[in-house]
């Protein structure tokens, strides 16, 4: 894919680094000169110098080939404003960094197709791994109308041993809560489960399920 990405802080930089590594083509927008030779010369992108909001400079650095943009400049108004050339040049994949809430509607109305607030995200993985430490990861989706967790079984669990199917059975099995993937052993890939899948001690779940579920949830898997 090709992919432009809007400002060169360390968010963009960072997210440069991790599509170049997938194999993905990037060119970073910034009006920073170390920042873009950075980008160029440590990262194997490319780099443009100037504003990310200039149609010139845009242009120059392929807005309309590209699969997707992500902005991620210091201000919600500058990425606004790249949001809304990137929808008017036709880019299919969107992307922002959000800093004020306020800005969540101006976003989608000017053709984000994804919303990330960083701050907000960080505060509730904070907040996941104070109340929730036994879990390894969670992600919050619709709004935080779904999670998203991965999910280590201690030898001590009583779901050791059993079936998906047994466990679907289970009159005590928390309502709401989706299986959708299974790691045996640490050094095993995760697998999408089926109903023979037999939970073993020391593997890991991949579960969706309800905020409000989420203790229940914990507490009939890990026991």
């Amino acid at each position: 894919m090709y992919v432009l990405i809007g400002g060169a802080g360390l968010m963009g930089l960072n997210l440069a680094q991790r599509l170049v590594d997938l194999g993905h083509t990037i060119a970073v927008v910034d009006i920073d000169p170390v920042a873009c030779r950075y980008a160029r010369e440590q990262l194997g992108a490319m780099a443009f110098e100037g504003s990310a909001v200039s149609t010139e400079l845009l242009m120059e650095a392929g807005i309309r080939k590209a699969d997707a943009i992500a902005a991620v400049l210091r201000e919600d108004a500058l990425n606004l404003a790249m949001v809304a050339l990137a929808k008017h040049y036709g880019v299919p994949q969107i992307l922002v960094r959000m800093r004020h809430r306020d800005f969540a509607d101006p976003y989608r109305i000017a053709g984000a197709t994804s919303i990330i607030n960083a701050v907000d995200l960080a505060v509730s993985t904070m907040v996941n791994a104070i109340e929730y430490p036994q879990v390894e990861s969670m992600m919050h989706f619709e709004q935080d109308q779904i999670e998203v967790l991965k999910l280590p079984i201690p030898a001590t669990s009583p779901i050791v041993g059993r079936s998906l199917m047994e466990l679907a059975q289970d009159p005590k099995f928390p309502e709401g809560l989706l299986i959708i993937g299974y790691q045996a052993h640490p050094h095993e890939d995760l697998i999408i489960p089926n109903g023979s899948t037999v939970i073993e001690a020391e593997s890991t779940v991949l579960m969706v399920t309800k905020p409000g579920a989420l203790h229940q949830v914990i507490d009939y898997m890990q026991g």
